[in-house]
């Protein structure tokens, strides 16, 4: 069984990663904190921001792809019914035990603060909700 896929969802919600990201780490939100925890200082070449930037994409295209598939899986196995709510709570789930379980293990290991941890984790779990709510409203066909 393939899951099906509203694909015009799954770019909104790429799309989304990308505001959500953009009002997470701006300077006047979290971005001052990331870069100081992080060690990261800006060269202000928008140059030097476009390959992470392409690499955002195609990864926020393929979490919310997966998201989209695992959503529809999830929906159908448990009869059908609340496709919204069964889309959030897969997000949820899957980034409990994987972004934010995996993010804390190799973060402990670079000795990251536990305060730029936080904020990481937190910041994936907000993107992923916003995804499941456009890939939950707008189900496959």
């Amino acid at each position: 069984m393939l899951p099906e896929i509203n694909y015009w969802a799954v770019i909104l919600a790429t799309l989304s990663s990308m505001v959500v990201g953009s009002i997470w780490y701006t300077p006047k939100v979290f971005g001052n904190y990331w870069m100081k925890k992080s060690g990261v200082t800006m060269s202000g070449k928008a140059s030097d921001a476009f390959g992470p930037i392409l690499t955002t994409v195609i990864v926020s295209f393929i979490t919310a792809w997966v998201l989209a598939g695992a959503a529809y899986i999830s929906w159908t196995f448990y009869g059908g019914t609340g496709f919204l709510w069964s889309t959030v709570v897969t997000a949820i789930v899957l980034w409990a035990g994987f972004t934010a379980a995996r993010f804390i293990t190799h973060d402990a290991f670079d000795k990251r603060p536990s305060g730029l941890t936080m904020l990481n984790i937190a910041h994936e779990l907000v993107t992923l909700v916003v995804m499941a709510v456009i890939i939950g409203v707008w189900p496959p066909a």
